[in-house]
């Protein structure tokens, strides 16, 4: 006999304002059951996972809890007045002796107990949440974007708590390598309707785009049959009048049905164009320094950033990376060594904190940054240069005409972000600075974001905790290891901990410039042994060349391997053929580019090898 579940929602409807967010909603959650909720920004997700937690009265419906079971929600803004630390807030749900539970948690999630609520950040706050979650032990979590604030090391050990509990759980994350690693089911929240897939994480894209298909599919036979009935209607013999009358009414609850139908949500129309073109040299750093209170973040480091570079700092919160990342571009400077700029620079930033008045409406925070266009009221701004309607360009944005005059407090995780990044696209650039950019974003906006910035023509920096977007992106990773410690490796987060594994990077600090996309190589490939040749004493312009070109073909081949990987796309073709052309074109542009690029290297480290 099955079991009953600890939790279930049954036709749940629920509106708020204008039209239904949900309509006959339903889910259960069993023991043991390992759940991922995923669905576009706006579509309800975090309401849906309070409505659970009896947080939200929905509109009908009803909700069922298997008595004797406790269902514990995880807040986004945690109400921790009445403690006088964290740590006694952490422990709250458990009894005395058992307050190791809770330290336990927070260490893991490396949060200092001792600190006042007052003056803890939100993230510390948030953290807190978490640990008093996971040490009270539940029969049920509900977990709305529990890695948010999190560094890596915190992730994976939030990670293998969620992998080796048997307690139950429904989880909205966008870090997609957690969700891969702890979900074993999927829930799909897509226009008001809750569809079940009982396979993870891993495979919902493939499923998605499956039932993507199968509703076209269906409409157009919808549309097929409504031509063909306006057809017999305009046409057909009228022998009979009462089968006519029937038809007419079918043809009506045709129309009706097509015309009820709801279109899925589009897709953000973000755009990145870089500005002038900067010089080769975007940033050198030559064994820089910095040191806050007596503690060293940054110790002797150097590297170099050159034009096109895609660059992720990485390490534990409070290791220094915002503060790397500020001496790196010029807004802080080091205690020691120095810092060299580029030239023409055009710098775009986005930071973790989306600094947005609360207080100002959308059409506010866009038209009276100072860097996008002039002040106040005016109806329109500048987009890369060229006037556009504020509505109209928050529509590519997602953004309705009503949300426009709104206020910024209204707005959820995923539409800050968005409009964040709407204030940094307007902007030319040609070096972009991202501090953790992934935070809140859904998936379909994730996958734009990373295709623009593979496609971005400058130079990128970037702060992230999200594993898979790092390995999606960066070219290389500096690691921020703690006391002082920064190490260059080749590649994403991945190949950063297999080089790691392997003993390679420069203990010392010292850059390992190079590439390699994260899923196609660790560090640069060596070269072919050159045959010998005679020559004669290569110039100064000749070894100079020599020394730059592994550096070129390493980031030819990363250029290539992402191309070759958007052109696997089976449905690329079909939904952007534009797209595919230019791809196309780029891919065998850059394998041109790469032999020449290949045959110039054997040819000059021959003639080295001979003069030498």
């Amino acid at each position: 006999m099955a079991k009953p579940p600890i939790m279930a929602l049954r036709d749940i409807s629920l509106t708020f304002g204008g039209a239904p967010l949900f309509e006959g909603a339903g889910f259960s959650v069993g023991e043991g059951d390992r759940l991922c909720l995923v669905g576009r920004n706006g579509s309800g997700k975090s309401t849906l996972l309070k409505v659970a937690a009896g947080l939200i009265q929905h509109d009908s419906g009803e909700r069922f809890v298997q008595p004797g079971k406790k269902v514990s929600y995880l807040p986004q803004d945690p109400d921790l007045s009445g403690y006088d630390t964290l740590g006694d807030y952490a422990a709250a749900d458990v009894e005395p002796e058992e307050r190791y539970k809770a330290e336990i948690a927070m260490e893991g999630l490396r949060l200092d107990e001792s600190l006042d609520p007052a003056t803890a950040s939100g993230g510390e706050k948030r953290r807190a949440a978490l640990a008093r979650l996971l040490a009270s032990e539940p029969d049920l979590m509900l977990l709305d974007e529990p890695t948010n604030h999190l560094d890596i090391s915190a992730i994976e050990w939030l990670e293998e708590t969620l992998r080796s509990t048997r307690v139950g759980y429904v989880l909205i994350s966008h870090d997609r390598a957690l969700l891969s690693k702890v979900t074993t089911e999927t829930l799909w929240l897509d226009r008001g309707v809750i569809r079940r897939n009982d396979k993870g994480f891993a495979g919902f894209e493939d499923w998605r785009d499956k039932m993507f298909d199968e509703e076209d599919a269906s409409l157009q036979k919808l549309d097929q049959k409504i031509k063909r009935e306006e057809h017999w209607i305009v046409h057909g013999v009228s022998g009979r009048r009462k089968r006519n009358v029937r038809r007419v009414a079918d043809l009506a609850s045709l129309r009706e049905s097509r015309q009820t139908h709801l279109h899925r949500a589009g897709t953000a129309a973000m755009a990145l164009e870089s500005g002038q073109t900067s010089g080769k040299l975007v940033v050198e750093a030559k064994e820089i320094s910095k040191a806050y209170d007596g503690r060293t973040l940054v110790s002797d480091f150097s590297t170099k950033i050159m034009r096109k570079d895609r660059l992720a700092l990485v390490g534990p919160n409070g290791a220094g990376k915002t503060t790397m990342l500020k001496m790196l571009i010029g807004e802080l400077a080091p205690d020691g060594g120095t810092i060299r700029l580029g030239s023409k620079l055009e710098v775009a930033t986005l930071d973790q904190t989306r600094s947005l008045r609360e207080d100002q409406t959308l059409w506010e925070a866009l038209t009276e940054d100072k860097l996008l266009g002039v002040k106040g009221s005016n109806d329109q701004i500048l987009v890369r240069g060229r006037p556009k309607h504020v509505v109209g360009y928050l529509k590519e944005f997602l953004f309705d005409e009503r949300q426009a005059r709104g206020p910024v407090s209204s707005l959820s995780g995923g539409e800050r972000a968005r409009l964040m990044l709407a204030k940094i696209m307007a902007r030319e650039s040609n070096l972009l600075v991202l501090d953790e950019p992934t935070n809140d974003l859904d998936i379909e906006t994730l996958d734009l974001l990373q295709d623009l910035l593979g496609e971005y023509d400058g130079t990128l920096i970037l702060v992230s905790h999200d594993r898979d977007f790092i390995d999606r992106i960066a070219t290389s990773t500096i690691a921020m290891e703690g006391n002082g410690t920064a190490i260059e490796y080749a590649g994403g987060w991945s190949d950063y901990q297999a080089q790691k594994a392997g003993g390679q990077g420069d203990a010392g600090g010292k850059p390992r410039k190079g590439g390699g996309g994260s899923k196609q190589a660790a560090a640069v490939a060596p070269a072919p042994a050159p045959k010998k040749a005679q020559g004669v004493k290569l110039s100064f312009k000749q070894t100079h060349r020599l020394e730059k070109l592994p550096e070129e073909i390493s980031r030819l081949e990363v250029e290539i391997a992402k191309l070759e990987s958007l052109l696997a796309s089976p449905n690329l073709y079909a939904e952007n053929p534009a797209k595919f052309e230019k791809a196309t074109a780029a891919l065998a542009d850059r394998q041109a580019v790469l032999a020449k690029a290949e045959e110039e290297w054997l040819e000059l480290e021959e003639a080295r090898e001979a003069a030498g």
